[in-house]
């Protein structure tokens, strides 16, 4: 193990990853690993979306070319519904990413409060739970608001629920933020326990909401892992006010032109979409239309999710493979092995992950920054890093990995020894 040999066995090791990096540094690379994209194989997989619509469709009915329908169109709701066995009533399909839901669904908490209760940016200082690591974009929205961040540690089952419960006893506590199957970055599935503990949690403060944001519900590379639906879960508890469940087809169908879902209460729902009618008149439908011509059902989107799971399975695989080879039995670095998602999340030795990053980026390699899982970009152990493996080539993939295990080696020995490469 890297970490039990002696200084001198350290600095020969040293000198071994310098003559390394620099070699890398001498291949000009420019690869980009910093967010989980799709690769342009899976989007074409979609590319049978762009034929759906023609000049030859006729609208008997509602024309999805005009104004109206707020909460979608009929045919993707049912489609939406069958699959995460709601109601009508309980779902609203617009905008094509969810990240502008959870935004707009925070912004009128902020505003005009949740339920009659009073307005969150007339109630003081308020706070927000934050599992990490977690999600940069989660983290940039509520402090873009101005709302305290509080950490909370995750393990393979999920949060810890102790402490989710605890501080929700404080009325200043108004939300958490979840990513529940497939957790970014860590690719954790909640277990049954911790979405039964949610779904019964009773706060303090009663417009607190679980922003339950499943955006990996269907992105599984071996086989589908199930997750406990947390709004079945929570009507069984009378609770059901408690969730907002958000979701799209973004990393289905077109990153860039999906369609995304808002699901609750029905008495969320109607409060919500009283708003929505005065910020827009409508989505758009004929995108929805295309969705639900091409998806067809939830049969046949886990089919497409099947292809998918094809292109990304040996990208995730490469990627663990090398850091075994590397880092293995090194002592510097733990990971977990993803069942799904888009990312793998590598904790190295304490107070190196800024300079792995930094490394890496000499080398032609960029990865998410350092801090980037945790609130206000502050990791307080600097050892959390996240790996997107979707976008690049599995040739570039394997290259890129090399890289950042020699510049995690070189960092994890440029702190023990006191020099620089």
């Amino acid at each position: 193990m890297l970490i039990n040999l002696s200084l001198e066995e350290k600095r020969k090791v040293f000198d071994i990853e310098v003559k390394k990096h620099k070699a890398f540094c001498g291949m000009n690379l420019s690869l980009n690993m910093a967010r989980g994209k799709p690769a342009p194989e899976q989007l074409d997989i979609s590319n049978g979306l762009l034929d759906e619509l023609n000049s030859s469709i006729k609208f008997t009915g509602d024309d999805y070319r005009n104004y109206g329908i707020l909460d979608g169109i009929p045919e993707m709701k049912t489609l939406f519904c069958d699959f995460l066995n709601v109601e009508k009533d309980e779902i609203i399909v617009n905008e094509n990413a969810s990240l502008i839901l959870m935004y707009d669904s925070l912004q009128r908490a902020m505003q005009f409060g949740v339920l009659g209760e009073k307005p969150w940016n007339q109630q003081g200082k308020i706070k927000w739970l934050c599992p990490v690591p977690g999600y940069d974009r989660h983290f940039a929205i509520t402090e873009l608001f101005g709302i305290e961040m509080i950490n909370i540690p995750m393990d393979e089952n999920g949060p810890d629920m102790n402490m989710v419960e605890e501080l929700a006893k404080d009325p200043q506590v108004k939300g958490i933020w979840c990513v529940p199957k497939y957790s970014n970055p860590s690719g954790v599935v909640y277990s049954d326990e911790i979405v039964d503990r949610f779904a019964k949690l009773k706060p303090a403060a009663k417009d607190f909401r679980i922003f339950w944001d499943n955006a990996y519900m269907v992105h599984w590379l071996y086989e589908d892992d199930n997750l406990l639906d947390i709004l079945a879960q929570a009507k069984k508890y009378g609770n059901e006010n408690i969730v907002y469940i958000f979701g799209s087809t973004s990393k289905i169908t077109f990153a860039g032109a999906g369609v995304a879902f808002m699901v609750a209460s029905k008495e969320n729902i109607k409060s919500l979409k009283s708003l929505m009618s005065i910020q827009s008149i409508g989505p758009n439908k004929l995108v929805q239309l295309a969705h639900f011509k091409f998806l067809k059902d939830k049969d046949n989107i886990q089919k497409i999710m099947g292809k998918h799971a094809d292109i990304l399975r040996p990208k995730f695989e490469r990627v663990l493979e090398v850091l075994n080879e590397e880092l293995g039995n090194s002592g510097i670095a733990t990971w977990l092995n993803p069942r799904g998602g888009y990312f793998v999340a590598c904790n190295l030795y304490p107070g190196t992950a800024k300079r792995t990053v930094e490394l890496s980026k000499f080398a032609g390699v960029i990865f998410t920054d350092s801090g980037a899982t945790y609130p206000y970009k502050r990791d307080p152990e600097d050892s959390s890093l996240r790996i997107a493996p979707s976008f690049p080539s599995y040739k570039d993939l394997g290259i890129a990995m090399q890289v950042f295990c020699n510049s995690a080696k070189l960092a994890y020995l440029e702190k023990e020894l006191g020099q620089r490469v």
